[in-house]
């Protein structure tokens, strides 16, 4: 599977990209938990797509990287779409 083969709505991602920068985290509530999320560029051989971090992926992930995402998910967020790990999914940092 390959980035420009990625649609929204489509779940089940197993993909292996490269972070190419990581945005500064911002911090939420939801459900009365707080939590975090941060804006990641990830690419491929085949294009570009943005990727949500949440949480403690937001520690773990950094630009330069190559990451596994297991069963994750691409949703559509202002016209654009976006990789996550979803509830079901994820990520393992590739050595």
């Amino acid at each position: 599977m390959e980035v420009k083969d990625l649609a929204a709505g489509q779940g089940k991602i197993d993909l292996v990209v490269e972070i190419v920068s990581v945005e500064e985290p911002r911090t939420f509530e939801k459900f009365g938990r707080s939590g975090k999320v941060a804006n990641a560029k990830a690419k491929d051989a085949s294009g570009e797509i943005t990727m949500s971090l949440w949480n403690e992926q937001v520690d773990t992930v950094k630009a330069g990287m190559k990451v596994h995402i297991i069963n994750g998910y691409v949703s559509e967020f202002k016209g654009e779409k976006q990789l996550s790990t979803g509830k079901f999914g994820k990520l393992e940092i590739v050595q």
